[in-house]
């Protein structure tokens, strides 16, 4: 091609581009003024209709600050529910990547509500130190359950966490040697795939061992018992984000597996009753514990969120009338700043007791009526750091569980977009674009990370405070920060309860 021919050429091209730039400029201009009729004419948003066209950008922001508020504005220790150094700590924990840091603390330690562990001026030798060691629930069961674990996994429904979640979990926990709670969902085979052992929920709507009318099914029931993995029952009364509702799964993840599953219409809404309806009173709760336990041959407790706690001493006192064969194995209890897929701002914002008081008051509970070590206890609720297990370990609990901490190990951003199909990791979607990005096998392996790092980070606690194992830890070994800024033993704050009654431990 001669200089002239290429010369001739890019005039050309030129003249084309500047047509199509001018064409480009004409459209988006005459969809401006297209926009700014509609805004200015429009009344039912007094923003655009003062402010056309450029009124519209506050809905972008507001959109986008969601996202970017993380990354850019939000320092390390103010976000909710979990911010950026909870955050970063279960990641680098799954990832079994080191968790020093260098410098100084970036934690605010006067503020009210900070909890201190006193250390021993002579901590435990690590020859010394043990691993936490094996706990019995339900000793006078057929079946009993000896844990070794002292991080579980809570109740994640399959329908609201999607397939390799939930595949990765239950590979995960058989790795690292806990369990792994169904949620309220019913048994899937990918629980069962990994290999773990399983706490299966019972929860309002019963999905998975009810009949066709909602009930409880005791052949259903039996047919999960037969599995060797399904280790233990949990009737779900309540959850820490929505206390006095029950399971709500939208009808987008509502697929024919997950219907099936659940004994349940497909592509409709799941939503379970709020309480279960056989169960009115503290007698006829003990009875469905008894019934389950009965069929099943496996320990059986009962979840729930502390909230009106009178009940407590009626509860109690029943099984003290009744004869401690009456009594849960384990209560497992929520913290009212719990979380979920999806449930109203007006429960998850100001319904229930959050852990931090209603722990307390259950173990002394327990206590006063001589009830330990009888229940277990397990503790459940924003417990996803070693300072949050080993505050627990001090008040008392028996084993921890989490779902927000082993949703971080599998690389949830905290994106708060679990109840729309649109988790952009593909923890909470059914979408199989966004699913693919979620290897079950990787995350495998950060699920056991996150599990052996956290325990071994609250032995590290308790070695400190001069301990064998985490379970010895108690409520002289921390101490929280009051409104004055000064600190006082949980010891002080939370004296324990000297039972009248005795009961000899399991």
């Amino acid at each position: 091609m001669q200089l002239g021919q290429v010369s001739e050429f890019l005039l050309y091209s030129l003249e084309i581009m500047s047509v199509v730039f001018i064409f480009t400029v004409g459209l988006i201009f005459l969809m401006v003024i297209i926009i700014y009729i509609i805004d200015a004419s429009q009344t039912r948003h007094a923003i655009r209709h003062n402010y056309p066209v450029v009124g519209r950008f506050r809905a972008l922001f507001e959109r986008l600050g969601e996202f970017f508020r993380q990354y850019f504005f939000a320092m390390d220790r103010e976000e909710l529910p979990f911010n950026r150094a909870q955050r970063e700590w279960a990641y680098q924990a799954a990832r079994n990547e080191p968790n020093t840091r260098a410098f100084g603390s970036t934690r605010n330690l006067t503020l009210p509500g900070t909890v201190l562990f006193v250390n021993c001026p002579f901590p435990t030798l690590d020859k010394d130190a043990v691993k936490p060691g094996p706990v019995t629930l339900g000793p006078d069961c057929e079946h009993p359950f000896t844990a070794t674990s002292m991080v579980n996994i809570s109740g994640m429904s399959y329908g609201a966490i999607s397939r390799p979640a939930v595949l990765a979990l239950s590979r995960g926990a058989y790795r690292a040697g806990c369990w792994m709670n169904t949620g309220e969902g019913g048994l899937s085979p990918y629980h069962l795939e990994g290999g773990a052992d399983l706490v299966f929920q019972i929860g309002t709507a019963k999905y998975g061992v009810r009949d066709m009318a909602g009930e409880l099914d005791d052949d259903k029931l039996r047919e999960v018992a037969v599995l060797e993995q399904v280790r233990m029952f949990e009737i779900k009364l309540s959850q820490g984000a929505k206390p006095g509702k029950g399971g709500i799964l939208p009808a987008v993840k509502v697929t024919e597996e997950i219907a099936a599953i659940r004994g349940i219409a497909t592509h409709k809404p799941s939503i379970s009753p709020n309480r279960h309806p056989e169960i009115d009173n503290v007698d006829e709760l003990l009875n469905m514990v008894q019934h389950v336990r009965g069929v099943t041959g496996k320990p059986t407790g009962f979840k729930m969120v502390l909230g009106a706690y009178g009940w407590l001493d009626t509860l109690f006192t029943t099984i003290r009338k009744q004869g401690l064969e009456y009594a849960p194995d384990f209560i497992t209890l929520d913290s009212a700043d719990g979380g979920t897929g999806a449930a109203p701002m007006s429960l998850m914002d100001d319904v229930g007791l959050p852990l931090r008081e209603s722990l307390p008051m259950l173990v002394d509970k327990l206590d006063e009526y001589g009830l330990r070590p009888r229940i277990r206890v397990i503790a459940s609720g924003k417990l996803i750091t070693p300072t949050d297990v080993a505050w627990a370990l001090c008040i008392g609990v028996d084993f921890v569980v989490t779902a927000r901490g082993f949703m971080f190990a599998l690389g949830c951003i905290q994106a708060l977009q679990c109840n729309k199909n649109t988790c952009p990791t593909g923890i909470t979607t059914h979408n199989p674009r966004l699913q693919k990005g979620l290897n079950p096998e990787d995350k495998a392996e950060r699920v056991a990370h996150y599990v052996e790092n956290l325990t071994h980070e609250v032995g590290v606690i308790a070695h400190s405070c001069g301990v064998h194992e985490p379970r010895e830890l108690r409520r002289f070994h921390a101490r929280i920060v009051q409104e004055d800024g000064h600190s006082v033993s949980l010891e002080e704050r939370y004296p324990d309860v000297k039972s009248p009654v005795s009961v000899e431990a399991n």
